[in-house]
């Protein structure tokens, strides 16, 4: 019998009556298999007893991100099956651990930059030279020396042409009342008309001499500013050169790396991060590209003849600062880095069906709780798109639109999340929807959420104040971020609680997108997720939040209108 690949785990316990995925996962958006959870406990075990490295993890300190950011990892488990039909697993992680590559037991990157005898160390050696010769240029004293003579030239120029102006100016006036007093002389016969001629022409030759007087000047300084900014110019000029010069030697090793990042289909396709990443919009790979585990697990597996079956990936460790990523919870690979590898990676290969593309909502029925000529208000159910989606076309507005044909404007006033259930305003007409929209830009419109989150809350109440922006590399998430992120506010109270769960109202006072989520779910937050949160935690039978309650104005009577609808959570 063949000896299984080295990085061929076998499962510790038996796993014979666990039934076989009939599709492979899709790694997007994914519920673990029961083998992979078994996998993934397996290696959790191996992570916490292990001794052949060391890499700080940060939970010996209450996993608080504000301490330990950026010391947990993204681990992969791959179920493979050999040429001999056995079941094991394979192992990897996002990245590097403990400053390496490789580490016993996790298959091999794809490409190892850290190793000593690749191109990227002299290249790099490079690189750092032409970097270093740039800085020097750069910081060169006598560039600010320069900078500094010209501003005091540039100074004095336009002191002495203020200066010169205003002489002109006073000259000019002094022009004008002679040429005054000759006209008015010439008038009363004090003057001959020859007489008054050359005074003319005297007046014309002062004026043109001053002309000249401020071409001079200006020609002088501008020589003399000149002088010293070909001085600076040449250099400006070093420093552009050798910074550009940085650019394309980095541009060029950036590709040679990529090119280095070869992967496999189960067909024997061989694409490096170049070819990839050349059919997406940006063209080039992100930083980072290919280093996940995902792509590192597949890679392993079609090159030593192992079929897979079914993947997870795991966090381990303290959370991001910025993202939300919990200890051991499964979460599905990155958008802007996986996604087009494992576009072809996976080619060929079944997959479970793409959640994305299935209109979940279906058979869910829109309960109308108000309507008159103007607007609406609904009751959303779970799983329905407030507006068409990508995929799906759907949604609230859809089926408002083929109810009320003769509505008028964009109907929609806000959104909920597809996954969030609860009361939304629509609009029927352009001025409604205007006059609606100006409540809730104002925030005069008061909004109640019900949620129910992982995790008994200690305090009765309290206050999340966290900015947001969207994670770039991994839409649609959201991240935490106190320089571009957008001003985020949430009060909570507590409804009841027991020892594993707790029961909120929630009130945003604003509406970024997936705030409550973030909020609950954020370790500087509540750090306890909403109940089926499947981005920022465990997928459940729903999201439990229900945006339950809603005061606001009618936009025409000014009445003031409140509506409640109750959560089926």
């Amino acid at each position: 019998m063949p000896t299984p690949p080295a990085y061929f785990t076998p499962f510790i316990s038996d796993v014979s009556a666990i039934a076989l995925p009939t599709k492979f996962t899709f790694p997007f958006c994914y519920e673990a298999h029961p083998l992979a959870s078994l996998a993934a406990e397996q290696l959790q075990q191996h992570l916490l007893s292990q001794q052949d490295w060391q890499h700080d993890f940060g939970l010996d300190q209450n996993n608080d991100p504000s301490i330990n950011e950026g010391k947990g990892k993204m681990f992969g488990v791959l179920v493979v099956e050999n040429s001999n039909g056995e079941l094991g697993y394979l192992s990897a992680f996002s990245g590097k651990i403990a400053d390496q590559n490789l580490l016993p037991g996790f298959v091999p990157p794809v490409y190892d930059m850290l190793a000593q005898d690749g191109f990227v160390k002299d290249d790099m050696a490079e690189i750092t030279e032409i970097s270093n010769q740039y800085k020097a240029h750069a910081q060169n004293p006598e560039i600010d020396r320069l900078r500094e003579h010209i501003k005091q030239l540039e100074q004095q120029f336009a002191e002495q042409l203020a200066e010169l102006r205003s002489q002109i100016i006073e000259a000019r006036a002094t022009r004008k009342i002679k040429r005054k007093a000759g006209e008015q002389s010439r008038a009363e016969d004090a003057l001959t008309e020859a007489e008054f001629q050359a005074l003319l022409n005297e007046l014309s030759r002062q004026s043109v001499f001053e002309k000249k007087q401020t071409l001079s000047l200006k020609a002088h300084w501008q020589k003399q500013i000149g002088l010293v900014q070909s001085q600076l110019d040449k250099l400006e000029s070093e420093v552009k050169y050798l910074l550009k010069k940085r650019r394309k030697r980095s541009a060029q090793l950036q590709k040679k790396v990529f090119a280095q990042y070869q992967f496999l289909n189960k067909d024997g396709q061989l694409q490096d991060l170049n070819d990839i990443f050349a059919k997406t919009p940006d063209k080039i790979p992100p930083a980072g590209a290919g280093e996940c585990a995902a792509p590192k697990l597949l890679q392993y597996a079609f090159e030593h003849n192992l079929r897979p079956v079914t993947m997870a990936e795991f966090w381990w460790g303290v959370s991001p600062k910025s993202a939300i990523r919990q200890h051991k919870k499964f979460y599905a690979s990155c958008t802007s880095k996986c996604l087009p590898i494992l576009t072809h990676m996976l080619s060929g290969i079944e997959m479970d069906d793409n959640p994305l593309l299935i209109n979940t909502g279906r058979d869910k029925h829109i309960e109308i709780i108000f309507a008159d000529e103007h607007m609406l208000v609904i009751n959303k159910p779970e799983d329905l798109l407030s507006v068409p989606g990508k995929n799906v076309e759907d949604s609230v507005y859809t089926r408002i639109k083929a109810l009320y044909p003769q509505a008028k404007g964009p109907i929609i006033v806000h959104r909920l999340d597809m996954s969030t259930s609860g009361l939304m305003v629509l609009a029927l007409t352009k001025e409604a929807n205007k006059r609606l929209q100006r409540q809730f830009i104002s925030r005069s419109v008061q909004k109640r959420y019900v949620a129910v989150i992982e995790g008994r809350v200690a305090e009765d109440s309290g206050v999340v104040e966290l900015p947001l922006r969207q994670d770039l590399e991994d839409r649609p998430r959201q991240l935490v971020c106190y320089e571009h992120g957008k001003p985020a506010y949430t009060t909570w109270q507590v409804i009841a609680r027991n020892e594993t769960h707790s029961k909120l109202y929630l009130y945003p006072k604003t509406g970024r997108t997936h705030q409550l989520r973030m909020h609950c779910a954020h370790a500087l937050g509540l750090n306890m997720p909403i109940v089926g949160d499947d981005l920022y935690g465990q997928k459940a039978n729903r999201l439990h939040l229900h945006a339950q309650r809603l005061e606001l104005t009618h936009p025409f009577s000014r009445e003031p209108l409140v509506f409640e609808v109750d959560d089926n959570f």
